[in-house]
């Protein structure tokens, strides 16, 4: 569904990502991992058309997604970003409900089909119990889930995010990547997000994107734990890696 071809990603005339090669099938969650700084954000943003490639293309169903309006785009690929938006005294629902907004037109009104979208990826993203509280009196986890229903409700066969878990608590992040892991199956969606909880990542994603200054490595966590590569991707002093488990732990060197 998304190719990427020696792509090139940055600002301006400053490259951050070079030469990478990679694309991601409906029907799986994939994890991209990465330190602070290497780019993830920025790929992130170039894929989903937010900002253009400095070289190299990005295919979207075999077309250079340079050549797809941002209309067409929102019909394709939803985004649920860090940033968190000013809700005001917005519900819950009225949240979800803008994700209609590609297929509303000028002046915003649901039809039926509409409306019943919305209820359907509330009811998935298990929300439909508090679609009429502020979003600003949502915890961290209740927005986010939010914020997936909103995705959900531009009914895109992909949705990119860039640190779903971030700031939230271990419960909250754990049924947040089910929920995403359930997506891409059930739904048969491109998942695909960044994130620094490792652990997880390895634990649920059925592929994984390994970005480091020279590029991106991609593979099944379990191809890339028996061949080494993930131990030497997060070789860290005091920690080791465990391939049959999948799981970082502290070692007894000093």
């Amino acid at each position: 569904m998304i190719r990427i071809e020696n792509l090139v990603t940055g600002y301006g005339k400053h490259a951050i990502t070079s030469n990478l090669n990679a694309r991601l099938e409906a029907g799986e969650l994939v994890s991209l991992l990465g330190r602070n700084g290497v780019g993830k954000s920025t790929l992130l943003r170039t894929l989903c058309g937010f900002q253009p490639p400095l070289g190299g293309r990005i295919l979207l169903y075999g077309q250079d997604i340079c050549t797809i309006s941002q209309a067409e785009l929102s019909r394709k690929i939803g985004v649920v970003l860090t940033e968190r938006p000013d809700t005001g005294n917005m519900t819950v629902r009225e949240m979800v409900e803008m994700g209609r907004s590609p297929y509303t037109g000028f002046w915003g009104r649901l039809d039926r089909h509409d409306s019943e979208t919305v209820q359907w990826a509330m009811r998935l993203a298990g929300i439909e119990d508090m679609q009429g509280r502020r979003v600003r009196t949502l915890s961290d986890g209740e927005r986010q889930k939010t914020m997936i229903a909103k995705a959900l409700a531009q009914e895109t066969p992909i949705i990119l995010l860039d640190e779903p878990t971030a700031f939230l608590d271990f419960q909250s992040k754990a049924e947040t990547m089910r929920l995403l892991s359930k997506l891409a199956h059930e739904q048969r969606k491109v998942i695909f997000l960044s994130t620094h909880d490792v652990e997880m990542a390895l634990q649920l994603s059925d592929r994984l994107w390994l970005m480091d200054k020279d590029g991106v490595t991609t593979g099944t966590p379990e191809a890339l734990s028996y061949d080494g590569t993930i131990s030497r991707f997060l070789q860290c002093k005091g920690m080791e890696y465990e391939p049959s488990t999948r799981t970082m732990h502290i070692s007894d060197a000093v």
